[in-house]
Parts: C-alpha cells; structure tokens; sequence
C-alpha cells in the first residue's frame, strides 16, 4: 500500500451513480452463447458447458461471498468470541480480499472546486492499494463534511477497485468583513475560507453576528426586486438590526432598519424610494426604527418628519 496523491484522484463531470453496474451489466448481457455440443458417443448426459465470466463479474462473485465471510466474522466477534481474534480474523480477511484484487486503485471525485486536493486526500485517509470492503465509508464521510468548504459528501463503493466521493461544496453568499479582512459566508453564516476573486459584488456584511443573520436580510431584500440589488453593505447594529447602504458600501444612502418589524420598515423604503426618489434628492440617511416618526438627513440638513406618507 502506499500513500495516495493528488494524482490518484480523477476529476470527472460526467461520472454518474450506477454507471460502472450498467457496464457489468452490458457486459454481462454481451457475452457470447457457448455453441451446442455434438451429441455425445455414450449414454452419459454431457456436461453443461461453463459459463463464461468477464473478470468484473469474477470480482463481484467474490465479493458476494467476502462481505458474507466478513458479516460471519463480524457476528463472531459480537457473540463473545474475544476481539483480539475477531480483529485479527478481519484483518486476515480483508487482507485476502485486496490480494484477489478487492483493493482501492481509483477515486474519482465530482464536485470539488474551492476544496484542495491535499484536503480531500487527509480527510479520506485511503491508501492506494487498501481493501476496498475494509473501508468505513460513514467515517469517511463525516471526515469530509468536517472540512470548512464541504457541505455535504457521499462515497460509493464499485467493485472492484473504485471509490466515488461526490462533493457538494458550500456556496458563497456574502462577503463579511471582520478585523479588516473579507471572508466569504454561506447561508448557514459559515465561513469559507480562500481568495474572495470573483464574488467582490457579494452583498458586503459588518458586525459580530452579521454571517448567521445574513441569509435572513438576502431573502428580505429580495421581496422588492428593484431596491434590493442596490443595496451594497449592511452593518449588524447590537447583533439585534441592519444599517443599510444603497449604491455605495461606504458614501451611499443609508437606511436604519428597526429590530422588530424589520421587513415592513424595507417596503415602506421601497415605496419612499420609488414616490419620492430619495437617492435623487440628495439624502443621505433615513432613520426607520420608529413606526409613526422617521428621521431624514440630506447633505445640507436634517429633518424630522411625521410618518403621513409624504
């Protein structure tokens, strides 16, 4: 056995569950008819020919009959028998297994973008060349979901040598400034780490609380379709409320939402913006967080006004 590289796992776009049994399977239904025999010369029946396996199909009947040797040993070990035998009867069997050619060879990973190749290899811990029936796929699984750019994983065994790992990677939706650096967050609020290149027009999030709080403010701004792209920067205020920018992250119009009834607060913002065009007269800030009474600041002065819609 010996240590996998980078250069052992293949990357492939079209890989899909089930392929590598239809393959056995057309195989199998490819195979050529065993010509008649001539009529034999004695009374004795002739022997049935035997039928041809292709070597996948050798792999497979060997399998069946390993897991059923490995399931025996297994239940062996969990009646009573003493576990330093039952691990060293595994072990041996196993061991027989890769050796008939039950063994990892390939693996072949889909999904994978941000996650490096060095993770996936740590996380697997498979060495090329290990039985492949020894392998625990749940803990493998759980090694690749503990790491910070994985979702979700799945592993599928193909015997006789093939391991898929199907990645789903968790997906950028805000970009969160934190200590005078930017870190990508998903919609859980979990951070991603490595270069932000690409996702610079991310709504950009401040504030202790800001990546857990952020899928909420996404699905709230995207209620008013024609506002909500204009929004560039949001500050978590107390981990309680949003402060919003409009058009500019830093010099744009900014708009004080209140902590409770925070999405009828945004609607009425829409409205004002689309009657009254705010960003065009010059104003700079809107306080909101009163229900009958909000404060509107221009680049000249302040004016407090009474909620009557105007």
């Amino acid at each position: 056995m010996r240590r996998m590289s980078a250069t052992d796992i293949v990357i492939t776009a079209d890989d899909r569950p089930g392929a590598f049994s239809d393959r056995a399977a057309t195989r199998a239904t490819a195979e050529p008819k065993v010509p008649k025999t001539k009529k034999a010369r004695t009374r004795k029946p002739p022997r049935p020919p035997l039928l041809a396996l292709s070597p996948v199909q050798k792999a497979a009947a060997i399998g069946v009959a390993t897991v059923a040797v490995v399931v025996g040993s297994a239940v062996l070990w969990h009646s009573g028998a003493p576990q330093r035998m039952g691990r060293a009867t595994l072990h041996s069997v196993l061991d027989g297994t890769a050796r008939i050619g039950l063994k990892v060879d390939e693996i072949t990973v889909t999904g994978r973008n941000r996650t490096i190749d060095g993770d996936v290899i740590a996380a697997l811990g498979i060495r090329i060349g290990d039985p492949i029936l020894g392998i625990d796929i749940d803990d493998a699984r759980d090694r690749l979901e503990a790491l910070p750019t994985v979702r979700a994983a799945a592993i599928q065994r193909r015997l006789p040598g093939s391991l898929r790992v199907v990645i789903a990677e968790r997906q950028p939706v805000a970009l969160w400034q934190h200590d005078g650096e930017f870190v990508l967050v998903d919609r859980d609020g979990h951070q991603i780490p490595g270069a932000i290149d690409g996702f610079e027009d991310l709504l950009l999030v401040v504030g202790d609380g800001a990546p857990t709080a952020a899928s909420d403010l996404l699905e709230m701004l995207a209620t008013e379709p024609k506002l909500g792209p204009r929004v560039k920067a949001a500050v978590r205020v107390g981990a309680r409320r949003w402060d919003l920018r409009l058009d500019n992250a830093v010099t744009g119009l900014e708009a004080k939402l209140p902590e409770e009834n925070a999405e009828a607060a945004w609607h009425h913002l829409a409205q004002l913006e689309g009657d009254k065009g705010l960003t065009q007269r010059r104003v700079t800030m809107i306080d909101l967080r009163l229900a009958d009474h909000m404060l509107v600041k221009t680049e000249q002065t302040s004016a407090h006004h009474k909620d009557n819609g105007a």
